[in-house]
C-alpha cells in the first residue's frame, strides 16, 4: 500500500512539473511570437517624411529550436496550428504500443524468471506461467522487449521528424507561389527521318 502511494505521489509530481514547464514554454512563445518589436517599425530620420521600415524575418532557426525543446510548439510558430494535433496523435500512439509491450514484458519476465526457480513446487506467479513453459516464456518475453525498444526508436524518428518539419516549413514559410501558375496539356506530332511521324502528350507548367 505504502509503494502505491509513492507511485500516486511520484505521478501527480511528474505531472505538475511537466504541466509547469509547458505553460512557461508557451508563454515564451507567444511573448516571442506578439513582442510589439516584431513586425513592423517605422522610424523618422530628421524633419523629412522618409521612413524606413525593419522587418523582422521569420527565423528557422527559433522554429527549430520551438520544436527541440516542445514537440508542436515550431509548428505552432510557423502558424500550421493543424499539425500539432496529428504530432500529439503520433505520441500518443506510440506511448500506448511502448506501454503495452512494456507491461507484457514485465508479465513474461515475472513468470519466467519464477518458472526458473522451482515450477513444480511454487504456484505460479501469473496465468502467463500457467499457460507456457519456460521456453516459451523467455521467447515471448524477448518478443515483447524487442517490441518495446523498437517502438521507443521509432518515437525518436517521430521526435526528429518534428523538428525537421518545423524547420523545413519556417525556410518556406516566406515563399511565394505564383497565382498564374498553370499546367497546359498539348498533343504533339514528332517527326524523325529514321522512322515514321508518332504522337504524344507534351505537359507545359508555367509560373
Amino acid at each position: 500500500m505504502l509503494f502505491h502511494f509513492r507511485q500516486i505521489f511520484r505521478l501527480q509530481s511528474f505531472k505538475r512539473t511537466t504541466g509547469f514547464v509547458i505553460a512557461i514554454a508557451f508563454f515564451l512563445f507567444f511573448f516571442l511570437q506578439y513582442n510589439p518589436v516584431s513586425g513592423q517599425e517605422e522610424a523618422s530620420e530628421g524633419e523629412g517624411t522618409d521612413t524606413t521600415s525593419v522587418v523582422i524575418k521569420h527565423s528557422p532557426h527559433k522554429a527549430t529550436l520551438y520544436s527541440l525543446i516542445i514537440p508542436g510548439l515550431g509548428q505552432a510558430y510557423n502558424r500550421k496550428y493543424w499539425k500539432i494535433p496529428v504530432i500529439y496523435a503520433g505520441f500518443g500512439t506510440l506511448y500506448y504500443f511502448v506501454n503495452n509491450n512494456n507491461k507484457e514484458y514485465s508479465k513474461f519476465k515475472e513468470a519466467y524468471n519464477h518458472s526458473l526457480i522451482d515450477g513444480d513446487t511454487l504456484p505460479p506467479v501469473n496465468a502467463y506461467e500457467e499457460q507456457y513453459d519456460s521456453e516459451s516464456l523467455l521467447s515471448l518475453k524477448n518478443f515483447y522487449r524487442r517490441n518495446r525498444d523498437f517502438t521507443y526508436i521509432l518515437s525518436g524518428f517521430w521526435y526528429l521528424l518534428n523538428v525537421v518539419d518545423a524547420a523545413v516549413d519556417a525556410h518556406l514559410f516566406t515563399w511565394e507561389i505564383d497565382d498564374d501558375i498553370t499546367l497546359r496539356v498539348e498533343p504533339e506530332l514528332y517527326h524523325y527521318s529514321s522512322s515514321g511521324p508518332y504522337s504524344c502528350l507534351r505537359f507545359r507548367l508555367t509560373f
